[in-house]
């Protein structure tokens, strides 16, 4: 094989065999392939494109780097979700056990927040104890237990997504659809499923602006998903306000656990029984019964006590992460709430330290917003739209000026 030559073939818009791509892969993971040329490549990609199956060819030799989690021929179906990232985008915590609810196995494996969208991770790790990092014996133990685990990735899965993540970081080739599509489902196939129900989300709040954008990513996942044998389907969603009522790590464990009381926002509910009702084997509506039972607050609670976690400091969360300072924010006038634009509350709840600009940043637990109101309401001069919680005087003083450009009544 010689590098170069694929290289320039890719460059000038030819197209790479499964055997080449398959190749490469294995070259790069193993070293054997330069980081420069793995560089290169990207970037023709990116320019370029890759056909859908270039891409299905790149996700499966991606999966197929590392270890897979094993099940037997007799256990439940596997079945999860996977969201582009959004802005108080929560569903997974409510989601992964409702669907243990249903008799389906949901081998969770999540990400860390980057940038103005929220990391799933980062919301669990608020819950004192609760441990991401399982081993697969670990993993397999909860979820003979409880039906679901939610986790971080382990060492073995996926090898050469980290190393071809942490290139494309660095050299201006994150937003490719292929390149997306292959990091994506990659690790989600690692998982071993039978089913996957993709949330693409599009919008201010979103790494796609646009429906059309998201439409397209959408479709080359779901491709690539059916192409290797997973059942995919997809729901778009609009990502121009942010979900349910809080951003910012133990904020939106508290409305997890509200919801899964049965007691949680419209709008939070509403897209977890759509994603549900995508995997699940139950219709839509027995799905809502479990929900407002309780049946997945119980599962909820027995996965953080396999997992390490305190139970009895979910429903004190926000006492146990309790910001110093917090702050109304209060309309100007009245009239209806036109805007509360996702990506710049995400931008002040990052700003907070909710976020991360740079993986290797901390989070704080406490801070963001919270009683966030939804838009098309009508309100007073003087109603509360949402509440700033910060660490330090300043911060607060610096999201309270910066929030009006963000949020509009007419």
């Amino acid at each position: 094989m010689h590098i170069p030559t694929l290289i320039e073939r890719k460059r000038d818009g030819g197209v790479l065999s499964d055997e080449e791509i398959h190749a490469i892969i294995a070259a790069f993971t193993r070293g054997d392939m330069p980081e420069y040329q793995m560089s290169s490549l990207a970037m023709a990609i990116f320019f370029r494109g890759m056909t859908p199956e270039e891409t299905a060819a790149l996700t499966d030799a991606m999966l197929h780097s590392g270890t897979m989690l094993a099940w037997n021929d007799d256990d439940p179906i596997r079945v999860d979700k996977h969201s582009t990232g959004g802005i108080g985008d929560k569903t997974s915590l409510v989601l992964a056990p409702l669907l243990a609810c249903d008799g389906v196995w949901v081998p969770m494996i999540s990400g860390r927040g980057l940038g103005i969208t929220g990391g799933t991770l980062d919301k669990l790790e608020s819950i004192p104890g609760f441990r991401t990092q399982l081993n697969e014996a670990e993993i397999h133990s909860v979820i003979d237990q409880v039906g679901c685990a939610m986790i971080g990735q382990t060492v073995g899965i996926c090898p050469a997504d980290k190393k071809l993540y942490a290139l494309r970081d660095v050299t201006g080739t994150v937003p490719s659809i292929p390149l997306i599509t292959a990091s994506i489902m990659s690790k989600k196939l690692a998982e071993g499923l039978n089913r996957l129900v993709l949330d693409v989300k599009y919008g201010s709040g979103a790494f796609m602006k646009t429906e059309e954008q998201a439409h397209q990513l959408a479709q080359s996942m779901v491709r690539v998903g059916n192409a290797l044998g997973v059942r995919s389907s997809v729901r778009l969603s609009a990502m121009n306000e942010p979900t349910g009522e809080s951003a910012g790590n133990a904020l939106e464990v508290a409305e997890c656990v509200r919801c899964l009381q049965g007691g949680g926002p419209q709008d939070l509910e509403d897209i977890v029984l759509d994603l549900a009702s995508a995997v699940a084997v139950s219709p839509r509506v027995d799905l809502q019964k479990m929900l407002h039972r309780g049946d997945a607050w119980h599962k909820f609670q027995q996965m953080v006590a396999l997992q390490g976690g305190n139970v009895e400091a979910l429903e004190k969360i926000t006492t146990v992460h309790r910001a110093p300072f917090i702050a109304e924010f209060k309309s100007p006038a009245s009239g209806v709430l036109h805007r509360m634009d996702a990506g710049g509350i995400g931008q002040v709840v990052l700003e907070l330290g909710a976020g991360r600009s740079k993986a290797a940043d901390p989070v704080d637990f406490a801070v963001g917003c919270d009683q966030i109101a939804k838009t098309g309401m009508q309100v007073r001069a003087g109603d509360v739209l949402l509440r700033v919680h910060a660490r330090t005087k300043a911060a607060l003083a610096r999201a309270l000026d910066v929030l009006p450009q963000h949020i509009e009544v007419v």
